[in-house]
């Protein structure tokens, strides 16, 4: 299993000191997060300061930006890294998009498969210098002056990870991404019963093998070294139930288990801004469904059973794990064989 570490993004200061630290306890990788921060600062810090340790955004939002803007970010994180960057991109939903970024909202699903094609494009034309024409429903390329043209790289083009809740959006992630980034406001059951047979579909109609094709995610995880610390954690995964629980689109999950009047009741309470009370309803029954739930001795046996045979990568928030924890954990078995770092 590729066991990665959440890069905080609120301080480009401390990235390196992070990196560092993630690098010597043994972590895969880093992914940094959307959220009140750029994504992708944070990565380009650690690029630098770093030889090893695979760099990813998840998620950076994509309709906000044109998917030129998205393929130069990451031709150059790319480049800076020597090949360890992988894209993780997410449509949001529609209230953020139009809202929050004033950008045209619409279907998601056609539009990040125009998305994606068009990166693919976009990049095959600085890999091989021919020229480009891409012409799809909703974006149109066909302009790329040597001006404009990054120089080439020693790597091949970014693999592309979405990040995926409806079955829409699983299957074109099985169909033309290299990987797909789960929500953690997501189940074993759901994960088993709901996503793998969606992205199976979806990886079926290109002919593309599980074993190059990953899965990250789907779930919390509420450790430390002590009963205390693990307690600490479940109060804050059992409020990020609450928060993501009161937004329909996340809730085929809580269908999945018969909780449907629990997410009417989130739903009802956000209306009334009532987010500090949300983690009141969520028992623990719930919060071992959502997350693996152990102290550090006890975490490699938790995240077998909470992850394995779902999830191929899982991340952390502590990269100061010792590292032959860190070693257990990497040695649970998952499909996904790793994504290729040299050109070809």
């Amino acid at each position: 299993m590729k066991i990665v570490a959440n890069l905080p993004n609120n301080d480009l200061n401390t990235v390196p000191e992070f990196i560092a630290r993630a690098e010597q306890a043994g972590f895969d990788g880093v992914t940094v997060a959307e959220n009140a921060h750029n994504p992708f600062l944070p990565l380009a810090v650690a690029a630098v300061h770093s030889s090893r340790i695979e760099l990813a955004t998840g998620v950076a939002i994509a309709f906000p930006r044109s998917p030129m803007m998205m393929a130069n970010n990451a031709w150059d994180l790319q480049a800076a890294s020597n090949g360890r960057f992988v894209l993780g991109i997410g449509s949001q939903v529609k209230a953020h998009i139009e809202r929050r970024f004033s950008t045209p909202w619409s279907a998601p699903a056609p539009r990040m498969r125009d998305y994606v094609q068009a990166l693919h494009a976009i990049w095959a034309t600085w890999t091989t210098g021919e020229p480009l024409n891409f012409e799809g429903q909703h974006y149109r390329f066909n302009l790329m002056t040597p001006n404009f043209t990054p120089e080439p790289i020693d790597a091949p083009p970014p693999p592309v990870k979405l990040s995926a809740v409806g079955p829409a959006m699983l299957r074109l992630s099985g169909e033309v991404a290299n990987g797909v980034s789960l929500h953690p406001f997501c189940t074993r059951d759901y994960a088993l019963n709901q996503i793998l047979p969606r992205l199976g579909e979806g990886m079926e109609r290109t002919g593309r093998r599980r074993e190059d094709f990953e899965i990250s995610g789907g779930g919390f995880v509420a450790t430390g070294a002590t009963d205390e610390d693990v307690a600490m954690m479940v109060e804050w995964v059992r409020y990020r139930i609450g928060f993501y629980g009161s937004t329909r689109a996340y809730w085929p999950v809580l269908v999945e288990h018969g909780l449907e009047e629990l997410g009417q009741k989130l739903n009802e309470m956000s209306r009334r801004n009532e987010w500090d009370k949300m983690a009141g309803e969520i028992t623990d029954d719930v919060v071992h469904l959502f997350a693996a739930v152990a102290r550090h001795d006890q975490l490699p046996t938790a995240i077998a059973e909470r992850f394995g045979g779902v999830a191929d990568s899982v991340a952390f928030t502590d990269p100061t794990l010792d590292p032959d924890l860190v070693t257990e954990l990497k040695s649970i078995p998952t499909a996904f064989a790793g994504f290729p770092r040299r050109a070809r």
